[in-house]
């Protein structure tokens, strides 16, 4: 099977190994939750609508392509012959063909119809904090800069050069790592909109509202004992689930999450969904992160 995955080179998956999870893919009005909806939480997804019969479409097509390999996993492009799916098309008010949709966190929420050229399209990716990933090489990864460290780097950086909006995101995100509120939320609603929405930035605000409400929040002991004399307390596992991510025992947390969105899945007008996608962008463990979001979808679809 030939992939265009992260680093943008085709290649064929050995027959006995995993297959990375393609960039490029069809999907379906059966699979587009799933295909769509849920990856988009974690990178962006374009929608191509497109037909064998539109000549714009086979012209758009190779360009689409080609910045899914420039932009080296910065987001996926599903694809959906509306002559298929007519459905699904209908559903999201598809009336001409090529037509492109951007679905971010779960949420659509921009597109346009027609072919236009690479430079409109990767202004238009741009506009929503979509710009190409540096590619990954096979040198072994450097040990992970302390917060105190980076803090302390990334200050003598933006020094040099205050300008630099990039150095300011990461000064954030090492600010936050380190306990700290006021200066990283500054610094965030400071960045310009191309890097607002940038996943760095998204960590960083998730980080910061999961610790204002542990700060307003009881002790884990005193809410265990809530959920113990009423299990239904959905508030108590609200908060029990955010101390105990940002403790140390992440798995402990997803676990009270999940038996929220399972228990009250529209708690505070959709809380549950809510929290645990903040809590997938704050974890770092790839693994628990990828097997509680299948959790997730399991309940929710």
């Amino acid at each position: 099977m030939t992939l265009i995955t992260p680093g943008g080179t085709p290649h064929r998956a050995p027959e006995n190994a995993a297959a990375p999870e393609p960039l490029i893919f069809d999907t379906t009005a059966v699979t587009f939750e799933r295909d769509v909806i849920m990856r988009s939480v974690k990178v962006p997804v374009l929608v191509d609508f497109w037909a064998t019969w539109c000549e714009p479409c086979k012209q758009l097509t190779p360009l689409l392509e080609k910045l899914v390999a420039d932009y080296n996993g910065a987001f996926m492009l599903a694809k959906v012959d509306v002559d298929k799916e007519q459905q699904l098309a209908a559903a999201v008010g598809i009336r001409s063909v090529p037509t492109l949709m951007l679905v971010l966190q779960g949420q659509l929420v921009d597109g346009f119809p027609g072919a236009l050229p690479e430079a409109k399209l990767r202004e238009f990716l741009g506009k929503h904090g979509i710009v190409p990933r540096a590619v990954a090489t096979d040198a072994a990864e450097a040990p992970k800069e302390a917060p105190a460290a980076a803090a302390t780097r990334l200050r003598a950086e933006i020094a040099a050069a205050p300008d630099n909006d990039e150095l300011k995101l990461d000064l954030a995100l090492a600010l936050v790592r380190l306990g700290e509120t006021d200066e990283p939320l500054r610094l965030l609603d400071a960045l310009p909109a191309n890097l607002g929405t940038d996943e760095r930035a998204r960590k960083a605000r998730a980080h910061l509202v999961f610790a204002a409400i542990a700060a307003g929040a009881p002790q884990a002991d005193v809410l265990e004992a809530r959920i113990a004399e009423n299990p239904a307390d959905s508030q108590a596992r609200h908060l029990l689930g955010v101390r105990r991510i940002l403790g140390n025992d992440p798995q402990a947390g997803l676990d009270q999450l999940i038996e929220l969105l399972s228990r009250d899945r529209n708690y505070a007008d959709g809380l549950p969904r809510k929290v645990l996608i903040d809590a997938f962008l704050i974890l770092d463990d790839a693994d628990l992160v990828s097997r509680y979001r299948r959790k997730m979808a399991s309940l929710l679809f």
